[in-house]
């Protein structure tokens, strides 16, 4: 039975292991070695992982796959992904392939601006905060130098600081708006750190303003925070060759595969039903590889959805046409990311997957997740208009399956061959285990 529990966090690992199979688990001992048979036999490695997160029990591992062939601006990578889906690196590898034989992978960093707020209230004239906010501006960026120096001597730093009125949707409400370059650090800390100082400065020099009213004086600082919406840290990524050079067989021409792709394209543009769907296999091919490469996955998430419904619409992240006889798929999409500080330079596999992108600045990280994505998304709807997406999917997942129903070496050789040319499904699967057993 579930029970409450003081001081959990001061207890020793093993102690809190203790308390949980207790409470939870009918067999105790049987919990406790599924807990302990994942932790590693290097006790400094456990350690570490041990330390990268509160109340740690054991590791959770996700497997570590590499999607190879991927040429981007004429340069090749082998791309590592960090992914439990079935199919995933497959469809990626195999679009690299593709666009292997079509000039590969086009990207460029349109922009790197990261922003961060303080919000604050305010009751009294704007024309005063105004002023206010011009006079102390050089002080916020005075009394953050210290935070700020490092930053800046290798190029980085605070770009602007900016004065927002939100009065028309929340009575009082002021944001100070400030963008940042963080270079090759996603910056979280680093920003956060600036505008902590930007409040304190702000509250303290508001109390000796002369302009102000005793009541103006008082300005609430509410919070002071990073944003993960990044609209101005963007990056595209695109393919491109003539129409009838996308037909690989005999069964569609390049123009008609290209007709119908883009038609796909068009509706998850304009529905928003089928562009969750459609944005989410372009977030496979993102997500697998922020992970391999320490990157904050769920950052990345929230700033990509907003941006897709920048609009006011929730829509489609990439598109496609044809012009003067070129098929044309491309994305423009917010990645804030960074290839020093956080888990960059303590995750072994992290290290490990960065030096096996070359050891990419933030900048070419970009650019090659960006391509992932848009593999990925090309290789989903490539795979919906034509055989229909469940065929590779299953295939793929088909292994998944037996592993559930612990099938053997033998039978596992044996049904992978039956399911060459035979429609993998749930139930299939399990007929076919079951006739192979009897």
């Amino acid at each position: 039975m579930s029970k409450t529990i003081s001081g959990f966090s001061k207890l020793s690992k093993s102690k809190k292991i203790d308390w949980i199979v207790d409470t939870y688990f009918s067999n105790a001992e049987d919990a406790k070695t599924k807990i302990k048979q994942y932790w590693n036999t290097n006790d400094k490695l456990q350690q570490l992982h041990d330390e990268f997160i509160e109340n740690t029990i054991t590791n959770y591992y996700l497997p570590l796959g590499v999607a190879p062939n991927f040429l981007i601006n004429d340069k090749l990578y082998t791309i590592p992904m960090a992914i439990e889906e079935s199919s995933v690196v497959a469809a990626a590898s195999k679009a690299a392939k593709f666009w292997l034989a079509r000039g590969g992978f086009k990207t460029t960093v349109i922009s790197t601006t990261k922003i961060g707020q303080v919000h604050f209230m305010y009751k009294g004239d704007f024309k005063k905060l105004e002023s206010f906010f011009n006079y102390v501006k050089p002080i916020l960026i005075q009394e953050s130098e210290a935070i700020t120096k490092n930053m800046t001597k290798r190029g980085g730093g605070i770009l602007d600081i900016e004065l927002r009125d939100k009065t028309t949707e929340i009575a009082n409400y002021y944001q100070l708006h400030v963008s940042f370059e963080t270079l090759d650090a996603m910056g979280a800390n680093f920003i956060n750190s600036c505008l902590e100082q930007f409040a304190k400065t702000l509250k303290n020099k508001a109390l000796n303003f002369d302009l102000f009213s005793e009541e103006e004086k008082q300005i609430e600082i509410v919070m002071s925070i990073l944003s993960n919406y990044v609209p101005d840290c963007l990056v595209r990524a695109e393919v491109n060759c003539p129409v009838e050079k996308l037909s690989e067989d005999s069964n569609i021409t390049g123009e008609a595969f290209a007709r119908k792709f883009i038609q796909a394209v068009n509706i998850a543009e304009i529905e928003p039903f089928r562009a969750v769907t459609h944005n989410k296999g372009v977030m496979n091919g993102i997500d697998a590889v922020v992970l391999a490469t320490g990157n904050d996955f769920r950052a990345v998430e929230a700033g990509v959805h907003a941006y897709a419904s920048r609009n006011g619409r929730y829509s489609s992240l990439s598109h496609a046409k044809i012009e003067n006889g070129i098929f044309k798929f491309w994305m423009e999409i917010p990645l804030a990311l960074g290839t020093v500080g956080g888990l960059t330079g303590l995750h072994p596999l992290v290290k490990l997957s960065l030096e096996m992108l070359h050891k990419p600045s933030a900048k070419e990280l970009m650019q090659i997740v960006a391509v992932a994505g848009l593999a990925q998304n090309f290789a989903a709807l490539r795979s919906l208009t034509t055989t229909g997406i469940q065929q590779g999917h299953m295939k793929m997942h088909l292994m998944n399956i037996l592993n559930q129903f612990e099938a053997n070496d033998i039978e596992k050789t044996a049904l992978t061959k039956h399911f060459e040319t035979n429609a993998v499904t749930h139930n299939a699967v399990i007929e076919a285990l079951k006739a192979l057993r009897d």
